[in-house]
């Protein structure tokens, strides 16, 4: 049973393979801007961050789905897609990308509690039968030390770590030790709940121990 990880997050790739799952890695082409924008102009309101992240999931996922079951019908596995912000009082939390914006973001978070949503999708392909989906969203919740300093914040911004991770924190490296609890699946911190793909290849008639291919 093949596992494709329809993400070019290196830590999804991390949490597959330490759960004994060595994928497949296709790129999604999804503009997740733009696909946002469309859908909040649509129904004209803002998307709450649960349906933010389960929205582009599902269309990660299914466009990788769509792609590998044109450029290869024998495949006969799952394809897993996955989206990911964090949201700090009111406010929604991507990427901060820049160096400024991590250390604001920092500053704002510490000795504070937010809310990691992680959206998942879930596609299962078969030789000659119709792709079939399971989505759902995991959230937890994290807090920061309230000690973390100005000098600390500045030191782990010029690490690079925060600038390309929701919420500009990760709870697997650096940024570990700034942080004094998380509720909630751990590995939905880092960017994927394990626990909830293990449930939705269940759904779709799946056994998660059949996907394990690493010794």
């Amino acid at each position: 049973m093949r596992v494709c990880l329809a993400s070019t997050s290196p830590a999804r790739l991390m949490l597959l393979r330490q759960a004994g799952i060595e994928p497949e890695a296709r790129a999604p082409q999804v503009d997740e801007e733009a696909v946002i924008a469309e859908v909040e102009a649509a129904e004209g309101r803002r998307l709450p961050a649960a349906e933010h992240v389960l929205l582009l999931a599902r269309r990660k996922a299914a466009d990788v789905a769509q792609r590998l079951w044109a450029d290869d019908p024998d495949f006969e596995g799952f394809v897993v897609g996955g989206d990911s912000m964090f949201e700090l009082g009111d406010e929604i939390l991507g990427k901060p990308y820049t160096p400024e914006a991590a250390t604001a973001r920092w500053r704002a978070m510490r000795g504070c509690t937010g809310v990691l949503h992680s959206g998942h999708s879930v596609f299962r392909l078969s030789p000659g039968a119709a792709p079939t989906e399971a989505s759902a969203v995991a959230e937890a919740s994290v807090t920061f030390a309230d000690d973390v300093d100005d000098d600390e914040i500045a030191a782990y911004v010029a690490s690079g770590e925060p600038l390309l991770v929701a919420g500009a924190f990760t709870v697997d490296s650096l940024g570990g030790a700034f942080i004094r609890n998380v509720q909630g699946d751990p590995s939905t911190v880092v960017g994927m709940s394990l626990s909830t793909v293990r449930r939705l290849v269940r759904e779709l008639g799946g056994s998660w121990t059949d996907l394990w291919n690493r010794s």
